[in-house]
């Protein structure tokens, strides 16, 4: 049982290490950074550009007349790209983040320049952050994960649950916890989801790791965490406030 703990506290460290930007296809990035405008762009933009592209993202303007067809139905397919001016005094320094349709930060990047010109230090410093940036990898749950949060960032107070997912849950597998019902809709062999019928966003999405009957876990909220079968029923280690964890059981019905 030690042993098996230490597993998943090695598992919980990758996990809160890792980085989703890759579970995304399109990048928008703006004509002009809050902080680099006008004559001091020092085309940071392009540069920023050029490596995503090689990285395999698919770059949208803010002009969404030019958007492909899912990008502008499913706007949470969609990570919006921004660069801050963190200089020192003796350092020209960047932050290069990304954030999510509901305005979430999902990754931050930092780079540092030992040049002291300003447009070349800049530059050298943005590069130096695009370096640790994953390439773009969606999956297919990533794709279901995005429609559904779309559609529950438009949808008006009446919550009306539509998805492909949601219909689906018709048939699935039952768990509780407390008044908390929820249905496992498995994707494929190494992939599973848990839905509460009355929303159209899934609740935890489950991802098989190397360890048989654990599994990383991301939940509705956007934090990551792990999973596990205990008995039949389905063990979330539940990230609380103070960095500790509950375990929360839902038991099989």
């Amino acid at each position: 049982m030690k042993k098996f703990s230490i597993f998943l506290s090695i598992i919980f460290i990758v996990l809160i290490k890792s980085q989703n930007l890759s579970d995304y296809k399109y990048v928008l990035i703006p004509s002009e950074f809050n902080d680099f405008k006008e004559n001091r762009s020092y085309d940071l933009n392009v540069i920023l550009e050029k490596s995503l592209k090689g990285k395999k993202y698919t770059i949208l303007s803010e002009n969404k007349t030019q958007w492909p067809s899912d990008a502008l139905v499913n706007p949470c397919k969609v990570v919006n790209a921004e660069i801050l001016d963190d200089k020192s005094m003796f350092r020209n320094k960047v932050i290069l983040q990304f954030k999510d349709c509901n305005n979430q930060v999902i990754l931050i990047q930092k780079g540092v320049s030992t040049i002291k010109e300003y447009e070349p230090g800049f530059q050298d410093a943005l590069k130096r952050a695009l370096v640790q940036i994953p390439v773009s990898n969606p999956s297919t749950v990533t794709e279901k994960l995005t429609d559904a949060k779309s559609q529950e960032s438009n949808k008006s107070s009446e919550r009306t649950p539509t998805t492909e997912v949601v219909s689906q849950t018709q048939t699935a597998q039952k768990y509780t916890r407390g008044n908390l019902t929820l249905q496992k809709v498995q994707i494929d062999e190494s992939q599973f989801i848990l839905v509460d019928g009355k929303s159209s966003f899934p609740f935890a999405t489950f991802k098989s790791t190397t360890q048989n009957g654990v599994f990383r876990v991301k939940l509705g909220s956007g934090e990551s965490t792990i999973g596990y079968y205990e008995n039949g029923n389905i063990v979330i280690e539940m990230p609380k406030s103070n960095g500790e964890f509950s375990k929360d059981i839902f038991t099989a019905n």
